[in-house]
């Protein structure tokens, strides 16, 4: 009977000892006594890098700053065939037990008793808890104690969450690898969906992906993903959520992916982008608070939503434009550059000039830089500019690899010419389009805010409406003859028509109209004489220009070095009725939970009255109606009514076209990186040639899309305009002679 009872005892031991020993461990965690516990606080705030992202002023998506690519959504709107496809295959008892699940942790020890793979124990509140608070590495004794605590913790996410805040918790936290992190991330890059409409087989993959998304990879493991997302389907029909049938033609589909990735080189408004990231919200996250952190906001991993003024689909029309006529453009130059001895620099460009240019070049590249860094001296490093190496380079119709020295390819790359359009709204000063270069992979520098030329006719609208602004009238005449200016150190400034003795209107009366349409340099003079530099300084200061424009007489020209950004907003005040609205590319921005942190409103200034504006506007119409912006007449058939000024610098180093619409104003620069760089020829060399064509395209485009709703309406003519004002100035004009297309090719002399 001793024996018995002996037997029985130790029996109970051993029955009862493993059980006793969980309950003091299980107590022993929970209490702290193997390190501290995530505390409630930790739980309902999870700490989650959330990407920055873009809006655009339709709503769309077009770019994203972040550590990890996780965008948050709620559960309602996550495709329900994910949330199936989910529980079916790592947790069918999901609703049933309240975070860990005793029978899934006995089926998973048999199975390792019995030799047979029962599935695993965890539930989705135990692979959320462990996402939550990442295992390090840890010892065998460790680890049991680690998965002790995310037992306990996966309880307390019960408790703290509803079943569908854990899923949609799951969803946006798992990585998905390659910068998908969260189901939103994934289902865009993946298949270029968006997370609510998935379809089966699309989220099956997904969720497969879960039990090792590096061994389910499908950019490198493709079958072997479609037999995991066929056991997913598999998990769906076992419990109800996927017929039979529906399983036996879904299993023999492909994966047949869309990949997508996310890099800040692709996608929409790459400029735009990076300028808006490296010159405005680094700044304004500097300059605020995140009360959650009480540090400055992270772009990276705050998750603030900015929302911009771009259209999406003007932005993608503009682009159009200017890979349309730059790789026109692109094939004229070349071909021209293969009878260049000094190619791509012009014939008179020198040796020593050249040199200067590339050492210059050198310089500013990351290559120089690194190395300088790290301690070579310059010998050392102009030693490694000479050496060929295999390199992936940018041609006009595509990336082809090569072997180049690094200084080779840095004159490779000076052989293209680049280009800065921006589009704007007149009345709010809305953004609506940004394009600061021919490919942002290849050429990081912006020339739309960031870049800054000679302008040349472009300026000369400022100078007339100092005219117009004083009472003068478009059809007042002036004698067409050489104008010479004194300058303040006492020397006679001036400058030549482009035409020269050859010019037919040479020494007749011409009207401000005619003489602005056919940019002629010896009335532009005239105007200035009248007022003096420092007038039109202060006029185009008012107008919203803060580059640095010396106060001399030359600047009538557009000697001045000014941005696209600038102009078009300037010259988007003749449009918005004599006052300037500051451009403006971003409205608000949000905190990740919708609060708004800050609104943006442009600054106003007015600077004309709205009679004076209109009078200015139909004196730029001359220029489209019968001048060197007639190519949008007959080349681009916009017959409406358009305002608009072209400009071309010495030798042909500039292009420009600045063209207004009662609802859309914008702006065009082409030239070469370099001044050196540029057309022989004036056909081709000249803005009307250059720079007009991707206004004229762009235009064209948005005309065409009515979802856009931007009419083709008339310049609204004031009330209270001066009905004996003359605008029409038909009857002293005579008619445009055959050269007027012609630019004005010494606009800097």
């Amino acid at each position: 009977m001793e024996k018995v009872q002996k037997y029985s005892m130790w029996l109970w031991i051993l029955l009862m000892g493993p059980v006793l020993l969980f309950f003091l461990l299980l107590t022993l965690v929970n209490i702290g006594a193997f390190g501290d516990l995530p505390k409630v606080d930790e739980l309902l705030n999870p700490k989650n890098n959330l990407a920055t992202i873009v809006y655009s002023g339709d709503m769309k998506i077009i770019g994203k700053y972040y550590s990890e690519n996780r965008v948050n959504v709620n559960f309602r709107d996550v495709d329900p065939d994910v949330i199936h496809a989910l529980i079916a295959t790592e947790d069918a008892r999901f609703y049933e037990h309240s975070g860990v699940d005793a029978k899934a942790i006995l089926r998973s020890a048999s199975g390792i008793f019995t030799g047979g793979s029962k599935g695993g124990g965890s539930t989705i509140s135990q692979q959320l808890a462990k996402m939550m608070f990442p295992r390090e590495n840890l010892s065998k004794i460790e680890l049991v104690v680690r998965k002790v605590k995310e037992w306990i913790i996966a309880a307390k996410l019960e408790k703290l969450y509803t079943k569908e805040e854990i899923l949609s918790l799951y969803l946006n936290k798992f990585d998905f690898l390659n910068l998908a992190v969260g189901i939103k991330s994934a289902a865009q890059i993946y298949f270029n969906r968006s997370q609510d409409s998935l379809k089966i087989e699309q989220a099956a993959m997904l969720v497969g992906m879960a039990k090792n998304p590096a061994y389910f990879n499908p950019l490198r493991h493709a079958e072997r993903t479609q037999q995991r997302r066929n056991v997913v389907l598999n998990q769906m029909v076992k419990y109800g959520y996927l017929a039979e049938e529906k399983y036996d033609s879904l299993k023999v589909l492909p994966l047949d992916l869309s990949f997508h990735p996310e890099d800040h080189n692709e996608g929409l408004a790459t400029y735009f982008r990076e300028y808006l990231r490296d010159n405005f919200l680094n700044a304004w996250c500097k300059k605020n608070i995140n009360p959650e952190t009480g540090k400055p906001y992270n772009i990276y991993k705050d998750g603030l939503k900015v929302f911009t003024t771009i259209d999406s689909r003007m932005q993608q029309y503009a682009e159009e434009a200017v890979h349309e006529h730059m790789t026109e453009l692109q094939k004229l130059f070349s071909k021209e550059c293969l009878n260049k001895r000094n190619a791509p620099f012009a014939w008179n460009v020198n040796k020593k000039e050249i040199d200067d240019i590339m050492m210059a070049s050198m310089k500013r590249s990351d290559r120089y830089r690194d190395l300088k860094e790290s301690g070579l001296s310059q010998e050392e490093i102009l030693k490694t500019f000479f050496k060929p190496s295999a390199m992936r380079v940018y041609s006009i119709r595509g990336e082809i690899d090569t072997v180049l020295t690094p200084y080779d390819s840095i004159r490779y790359y000076k052989s293209f010419l680049q280009t800065g359009f921006m589009a704007m709204e007149p009345q709010t000063g809305y953004v609506k389009a940004w394009v600061g270069g021919i490919n942002y992979k290849h050429f990081k520098y912006d020339h739309v805010k960031v870049s800054k030329r000679q302008v040349g006719s472009t300026f000369k609208p400022f100078v007339y409406a100092l005219a117009i602004q004083e009472g003068l009238s478009p059809c007042h005449q002036v004698p067409n003859v050489r104008t010479c200016i004194t300058t303040e150190t006492g020397e006679d400034w001036c400058p030549d028509n482009s035409d020269g003795p050859d010019d037919k209107n040479l020494g007749k009366m011409i009207t401000l109209k005619k003489a602005l349409a056919l940019s002629i340099n010896y009335v532009t003079a005239w105007v200035m004489k009248q007022y003096g530099p420092r007038a039109v300084v202060n006029l185009v200061h008012r107008l919203g220009i803060t580059s640095d424009i010396p106060e001399v007489p030359s600047i009538c020209l557009g000697t001045a070095d000014i941005s696209v950004y600038e102009m078009v907003g300037a010259n988007s005040t003749f449009v918005n009725k004599g006052t300037y609205i500051q451009p403006t590319f971003i409205t608000r921005i949000e905190d990740k939970n919708g609060r708004v942190l800050e609104e943006f409103i442009p600054k106003i200034d007015e600077v004309f009255s709205e009679e004076k504006a209109y009078v200015m506007i139909q004196l730029m119409r001359g220029v489209v109606d019968g001048g060197t912006g007639s190519r949008l007449r007959f080349r681009h058939k916009l017959m409406n009514q358009i305002a608009g000024k072209t400009g071309t610098t010495q030798q042909n180093a500039d292009g420009w076209f600045m063209g207004l619409t009662p609802e859309l104003a914008a702006g065009v620069w082409v030239g070469g990186e370099d001044r050196s760089i540029h057309f022989n020829s004036m056909a081709e060399g000249q803005g009307a040639s250059m720079a007009l064509p991707i206004w004229g395209k762009f235009f064209t485009k948005v005309y065409a899309d009515k979802h856009l709703n931007v009419s083709k309406a008339d310049f609204p003519r004031p009330k209270h305009l001066d009905p004996n004002l003359e605008i029409d100035c038909s009857k002293y004009d005579n008619a445009i002679s055959e050269d007027a297309e012609k630019e004005n090719q010494f606009d800097n002399l």
